[in-house]
C-alpha cells in the first residue's frame, strides 16, 4: 500500500492512482515488488529535525529515505522537503512539479537498491531517475 502523508504543510498535487501505478512500474524494472510506502511531506524545518534525530547529520536535504523492505518486496518511508523540492526545481531551471516527481521516483530508487553516495553512483542514480521519468510520461497520460 502507498500513502500520502504531511506533517506541516499543504498536500501537494499528486495523481495518486498515475503515481502508484508508475512507483510499482518502476519497482517491477527492477524486480521489485511494492509492499508498504508511506510518503511523508514536510517543510524544510521538520527534514532537518528528522535528519538530526535519526541520522545525525545537520544539514537540509530534498528527501530522507528509511528502508524496511525485504527480498523483493520494497517497504519504506520517505521524508520529503517540500521546501527544499521547490528551491531545487529552480536552481535546475525544472518545474515544481517536474521536480517533485523526481524526488518522488528517487526514494524508490534507493528502495530498488540504488545509491548515489558514491564515486559514479549519482550518473547511475541520474539516468535510473530519467528512465523512470520517462516511463511516467507514458503512465500518466
Amino acid at each position: 500500500m502507498i500513502s500520502y502523508n504531511t506533517d506541516g504543510v499543504k498536500m501537494p498535487a499528486i495523481k495518486k492512482r498515475a503515481n502508484n501505478n508508475w512507483i510499482k512500474a518502476v519497482a517491477e524494472c527492477y524486480g521489485k515488488k511494492v509492499g508498504d510506502i508511506a510518503y511523508i511531506f514536510v517543510d524544510d524545518e521538520k527534514i532537518l529535525e528528522v535528519n538530526k534525530q535519526y541520522l545525525q547529520h545537520d544539514y537540509y536535504t530534498d528527501i530522507i529515505t528509511f528502508d524496511y523492505s525485504e527480498e523483493d518486496v520494497i517497504s519504506g518511508d520517505l521524508f520529503i522537503s517540500l521546501d527544499t523540492v521547490r528551491t531545487n526545481a529552480q536552481q535546475v531551471d525544472a518545474t515544481y512539479e517536474e521536480e517533485l516527481l523526481r524526488v518522488i521516483i528517487h526514494g524508490i530508487l534507493h528502495l530498488c537498491g540504488i545509491d548515489d553516495k558514491g564515486p559514479g553512483e549519482r550518473k547511475i542514480m541520474e539516468a535510473a531517475e530519467n528512465k523512470a521519468l520517462a516511463l511516467w510520461k507514458t503512465i500518466s497520460i
